[in-house]
C-alpha cells in the first residue's frame, strides 16, 4: 500500500498552512548579490494527512506560496494508534537524525523545533521525539518527514507476519 496521497483526492478538505522557517539567501554574480528567500512550508489536514516542502523567490510571499504548492504535492497518510505514532521509529537525513516515540495519552507533543509543526499538521496530540546530531531545521523537517514516511500501520504488520493484531501490539 503506497502511503503517498493525492491532493486531488482530498481536496475538498481544509489544509491547515505553516511557516516553519524563513531563510534570506544570496547568490553572488557578476555584478554583485541576489538576494532570495527560501521557505520551509508544512501543509496538514490534522487527521492523518501532512506535506512539507521549500519554496525559494525573490519575494518572501511568492516563496512561502510556492512552498505550499510543492507541499500539497508531497502529501503523504501518516498511520497513527489513537492519538500518537503506533511504535518508535528513527530516521536520518544528512547529519540529522530524528527519534519519534509513542506516548501516553495526556502527554501532549514533547518536540522542539521543525518536529513540532509536522506533528501538529499530521493530527498527533501525543509524542516524545529527540532531534540528534545536526541542529539544521531544513535537516530535521527532512528527517522528522521520513520517519513519519517510515510508520507501518499495526494491522498491516499483523497481516504480513500472519498473525493477529493484539500479538503485534503487546
Amino acid at each position: 500500500m503506497s502511503k503517498r496521497v493525492r491532493f486531488e483526492e482530498l481536496e475538498s478538505e481544509e489544509f491547515e498552512e505553516r511557516v516553519i522557517h524563513i531563510d534570506r539567501v544570496r547568490k553572488t554574480v557578476k555584478g554583485g548579490q541576489l538576494i532570495s528567500f527560501r521557505a520551509l512550508v508544512a501543509v496538514g489536514n490534522g487527521r492523518g494527512v501532512v506535506g512539507f516542502a521549500i519554496g525559494k523567490a525573490r519575494g518572501t510571499p511568492d516563496a512561502i506560496r510556492k512552498g505550499v504548492e510543492r507541499a500539497k504535492r508531497n502529501l503523504i497518510r501518516v498511520p497513527m494508534h489513537d492519538t500518537t505514532v503506533p511504535h518508535e521509529v528513527t530516521a536520518k537525513v544528512g547529519g540529522a537524525v530524528v527519534l519519534l516515540r509513542p506516548a501516553s495519552r495526556g502527554t501532549g507533543i514533547i518536540a522542539g523545533g521543525a518536529v513540532r509543526p509536522l506533528a501538529e499538521l499530521t493530527g498527533i496530540r501525543d509524542l516524545l521525539s529527540k532531534c540528534l546530531g545536526s541542529s539544521s531545521i531544513l535537516n530535521n523537517a527532512a528527517a522528522t518527514y521520513e520517519a513519519l514516511c517510515a510508520l507501518r500501520d499495526p494491522a498491516e504488520v499483523a497481516e504480513l507476519r500472519g498473525k493477529e493484531l493484539a500479538e503485534i501490539m503487546s
